[in-house]
């Protein structure tokens, strides 16, 4: 007798909870409330409005589950992209933590700076933590789904948007295994 695993019902809990976000706003925590550093220059436009990518990368690193600890890393991954990388500002549009709030990098419309090759025509979503080997839990999933569903609600994002994790963008393994299987059974997602 066959039995589902665990991550079996995950995928099915996900494709339900992607399919029914239209109606709810995500919480998107501002720059200001996350005490985000001014950006060295303003982040330009995107080149194609609204987006017809959306690209979902994870951190690598500890994840977090607690506003606070979650503006901390926002923090810390500005500081990185700044300092380290030498770019302009945090470089994605949104990152999400498992604490279910969405925070605000250099926000809709804007582009980023988190896969070179589609930095001018995608929104970057960072999901907090290493997902090689679990997956985000149910609030971020959530929070994604409703970040997209507001997106394309409020023409940031094209409606019939294709959905790619971003080691189909560049040569990386983010956005880890598990979540890049978790991401293929979601709605708009595209093999190529």
């Amino acid at each position: 007798m066959y039995i589902p695993t665990a991550s079996i019902f995950v995928t099915v809990y996900v494709i339900l909870i992607v399919q029914e976000t239209a109606a709810n706003s995500p919480n998107i925590i501002s720059r200001t409330q996350w005490g985000a550093r001014e950006p060295k220059s303003q982040a330009s436009n995107l080149k194609l409005k609204p987006a017809p990518y959306v690209i979902i990368h994870h951190s690598v690193g500890s994840g977090c589950e607690t506003q606070a600890t979650c503006q901390l890393k926002v923090r810390q991954f500005q500081n990185e992209h700044m300092n380290k990388k030498g770019w302009s500002d945090i470089g994605y549009n949104f990152l999400v933590g498992e604490d279910g709030n969405a925070y605000e990098g250099r926000g809709w419309g804007k582009k980023g700076a988190h896969s070179i090759p589609f930095n001018s025509k995608s929104i970057g979503i960072c999901i907090i933590g290493d997902y090689r080997n679990r997956t985000p839990n149910a609030a971020a999933v959530q929070t994604v789904a409703n970040l997209i569903a507001y997106g394309v609600e409020n023409n940031e994002i094209k409606s019939n948007y294709k959905l790619l994790g971003h080691r189909q963008t560049w040569p990386t393994e983010c956005p880890g295994n598990s979540l890049y299987t978790m991401i293929k059974s979601w709605p708009h997602w595209s093999e190529n």
